[in-house]
Order: C-alpha cells, then sequence, then structure tokens
C-alpha cells in the first residue's frame, strides 16, 4: 500500500535521475497530444458496466479484445486451459476457477526491444450497495474524479494503456520493437491469468504492471501468503459452558502472540524501498468464524488472514517462523498442548518480487516521467502482492508497478481517482514505449477508423 516512501533516484538506460531531463521529441510530443481523454473515458465506462468478479470475466474481457482490434493491434485471445494450468507449481488461486480468455495485444514486430503494459481486468466484490453513494457498475464523474468499481483497480490504468497505445498509432509512430498490452483474469484471488499468459509464451524485455501507485516507480512488491489457523475446543451446551473448551479464548493468546511476530519483522526494516513504510509485512487475519449455535460452546475456531513477506525472503523459514509462533503460544495452555492448533497455507501465496532499479524499464519510465512533467519521480516498494512476481520470478521479465490512483481507494466503496490522471499516464506510457521499444523512420498520423 503506497505510503511514505524511500525517494531513491531511478537509473537506467538514459542516465540517472539525478541528470536533467530531456525534451520530448516531435514524434513524443504527437503521440502526447493525440491521446484521447474521451475515447480512454468511454472504454471505461464500457468496462465499469461488466461486473467481472471472479469467473465472471469473459464479457470484460472480449470488450477489451474488441478495443485491441479497432486500434489495430495484432490480437490473441485463447481460452485458459485450468486443468492444465492448476498443474503448473506456480498455480494459486482463492476460488475454483472454471473457465476464462486471456487477451493480449501487440503493436510492431520490429527488432527492437518489447515491452509490456499489463492490467487485470477483474474486479472484488462491490458489497453492500447500500454503501455507495453512486452505482459501482456505472462509471459516474464529479469533480474532476471518476466513481465504481475497477476505475482504480485497475480498469482504469489499462484503459490508459490502451489509449497509449492508440495514440502511438494515431501519432503515424512505428516502433522498432514491439509494444505488447496484456489484459488478464484472476488477479485478485492468485494471478492465474497472469501464469497462462506466461505459459502461453507472451514475454518481453519489459514491464510496467499498471497498480495503482500514485506515480511511484516501484521496482519492489512485497509478497502475501494465505494461512488458515484451526484452534481445536470442546462442544458443550452453553449452560453448561464450564463443561466445554471455548477455542474463542484459546486463540487469544496465539493472536496476540502473532501480533508480536508481526511487530519483530516489522522492526527496524533495512531495505530502502520498504523502511519508510509503517507496516510493510503486514499480518492480518481477515475471517474468523466459530460455531454452529449461539447456546452451544463451539467446536472449534477458524481464522484465515494474509502474511506478509519481503522481497528476497525465504519463504519455508517465513512459513516457519509463523507455525512456531502458534506453536510457542500453545505450548503455554494445557489444552492446547494435548490439542494442538494447525496452520494450513491455502489459496493465494503471492511471492515477493525485485527488480534491479538499474534495469532500462525503471530508467526509461523514470525519464519518459521527468520529460513529460519535469518532476523527479519517486521510486520505492509496495507491500500488497501483485502480478508483478509471477513476469519477474516466472517470466524472468524486468518489471515494475506504476500507475495512478492510491490502493487506498480499491476494495472499498465509492473507489474513486482522477479522471485527469489517467490521461497523464496514457502520454507516461506512450512516451516510455518510444524510448523503450526505439522507432523506426516515421509514417504520416492517421486516424484508425473506429469498428
Amino acid at each position: 500500500m503506497p505510503g511514505n516512501r524511500d525517494e531513491t533516484a531511478a537509473t537506467g538506460s538514459r542516465g540517472n535521475a539525478s541528470d536533467s531531463h530531456e525534451a520530448l521529441s516531435a514524434e513524443e510530443r504527437r503521440a502526447a497530444a493525440a491521446v484521447d481523454p474521451e475515447r480512454l473515458l468511454a472504454l471505461l465506462a464500457d468496462l465499469i458496466a461488466i461486473e467481472s468478479v471472479a469467473n465472471r470475466e469473459t464479457p470484460a474481457q472480449e470488450r477489451v479484445a474488441a478495443e485491441m482490434r479497432a486500434i489495430g493491434l495484432e490480437t490473441d485471445v485463447w481460452g485458459i486451459d485450468f486443468e492444465r494450468l492448476r498443474r503448473h507449481p506456480a498455480y494459486t488461486a482463492d476460488v475454483d476457477r472454471r473457465d476464462g480468455l486471456g487477451v493480449v495485444g501487440s503493436l510492431g514486430r520490429g527488432e527492437g526491444r518489447t515491452l509490456i503494459l499489463n492490467g487485470h481486468i477483474d474486479v472484488v466484490p462491490a458489497g453492500d450497495i447500500e454503501r455507495w453513494t453512486y452505482p459501482p457498475f456505472e462509471l459516474t464523474q464529479r469533480g474532476g474524479r471518476l466513481f465504481g468499481r475497477g476505475v482504480v483497480d485497475m480498469k482504469g490504468q489499462l484503459c490508459s494503456a490502451l489509449a497509449a497505445a492508440r495514440a502511438l498509432r494515431d501519432a503515424g509512430v512505428e516502433l522498432d520493437g514491439a509494444l505488447q498490452i496484456q489484459s488478464v483474469i484472476g488477479e485478485e484471488d492468485g494471478g492465474a491469468g497472469m501464469l497462462a499468459t506466461i505459459e502461453r509464451g507472451h514475454t518481453g524485455d519489459g514491464a510496467i504492471v499498471v497498480e495503482p501507485t500514485e506515480f511511484v516507480i516501484a521496482p519492489a512488491q512485497a509478497g502475501a501468503l494465505s494461512f488458515r489457523l484451526t484452534v481445536p475446543g470442546l462442544a458443550a451446551h452453553g449452560a453448561l459452558r464450564e463443561e466445554g473448551v471455548d477455542p474463542v479464548e484459546k486463540f487469544i493468546p496465539i493472536f496476540r502472540r502473532l501480533r508480536a511476530l508481526e511487530a519483530e519483522r516489522n522492526h527496524d526494516v533495512a531495505d530502502p524501498l520498504f523502511r519508510a513504510e509503517v507496516l510493510p509485512y503486514a499480518l492480518t487475519m481477515g475471517r474468523l468464524r466459530a460455531g454452529i449455535w449461539p447456546s452451544t460452546v463451539a467446536e472449534s475456531l477458524v481464522a484465515e488472514g494474509r502474511y506478509g513477506v519481503a522481497p528476497g525472503e525465504d519463504l519455508a523459514a517465513a512459513r516457519r517462523a509463523l507455525e512456531d509462533a502458534v506453536a510457542e503460544a500453545a505450548s503455554g495452555d494445557a489444552w492446547l498442548r494435548d490439542h494442538p492448533p494447525t496452520v494450513e497455507w491455502v489459496g493465494a501465496q503471492f511471492a515477493a518480487a525485485r527488480t534491479d532499479a538499474r534495469d532500462p524499464v525503471v530508467g526509461t519510465l523514470a525519464d519518459a516521467v521527468r520529460s513529460l512533467n519535469g518532476t523527479e519521480p519517486r521510486v520505492g516498494g509496495v507491500r500488497y502482492g501483485a502480478d508483478m512476481r509471477l513476469l519477474v520470478n516466472h517470466g524472468h521479465v524486468p518489471t515494475v508497478l506504476f500507475g495512478p490512483g492510491d490502493v487506498r481507494e480499491a476494495h472499498r466503496p465509492d473507489e474513486s481517482i482522477r479522471a485527469a490522471d489517467l490521461v497523464e499516464m496514457a502520454r507516461i506510457l506512450a512516451i516510455t514505449a518510444i524510448r523503450f521499444c526505439g522507432t523506426r523512420a516515421s509514417v504520416s498520423p492517421r486516424r484508425v477508423l473506429e469498428t
């Protein structure tokens, strides 16, 4: 989650961040000017209207594919074979995945480098509609802000990526390499769509995952491992509570020990990309359930949560630390010594990831930001899981997270983002693509016929 960060200078293929920013070239100015805000917002309105929660992303993917074809991108649309994908060692999912589409569009087929712009089309459920001021599945514009489920996480930024591709085409920019736009499903519940895209063979020389980082360039992301903790009790009639064993009571010292573990793991963080964060590797128990009847002592308590891990941390050792903390807390209780709690690692397992800050994708993006607005880009790490870790760890693609919007607006009612920031993002991405992929002799600017 973005917050105060160590604003370390980014370096890369075009020099150090401390250098004065380069002016935009003529074709970069044309590409920036060709970004079409109306088209961007019209596409976003179409996508927000599609309730693309888990296992229901196909209509949204079909709309994205149609937009890619209208732009003129070479488009690959395929049905994901989840039966096969589930056998991959990196596959994780919080839901039972049945079917879905992968969608990738490419602009340019030259000999230069390939830049990936990646975004996920799936959204979390809207929850209680009464908590929303504006309809969650209808794009609403108020005071320069856009409201709707997915505007910040992350249909808005995906539309910016598509707007950047359209701007390059309309400005007559012919890339020496290729710009590849990946629209993936299943990010929120484990990253199955990203894994399927890598397995399909869609990789590149650098990638930008367009997460809401508040325009911070993030070459590192923390990980998040899902777990299930079960604390046994002994059922009894509620009127005879003393004859049962209440697992809620037994859970309390375990909860306290896990809070202490969290404090230990977040004390004196050495990583410069994370040390400014208050709690970079949070341990959260988001769901608890116990009991079957109000007047019965519960027979067990189940707590499910997420366990933050650091880039480079050994995951087996991290898991053992949590398991040992639970065992330590249980050792002080006679009942739990004989009936030990269990820890299972289930659902989404988001490993951490890091890209060398000297990689060209970092420096080129930083230079594009610098050239467009004359300000020094901020660089830091994000503490939430994302598809970056699959691109880096399994696709072997140097990757950064970067985009407008605050993740604090995500997963909540009245999700929102500044409309102007999505337009700015499209311009930054277009310039980054020109510099990362290189260009051939310019062709005449033209407007692609709408379909």
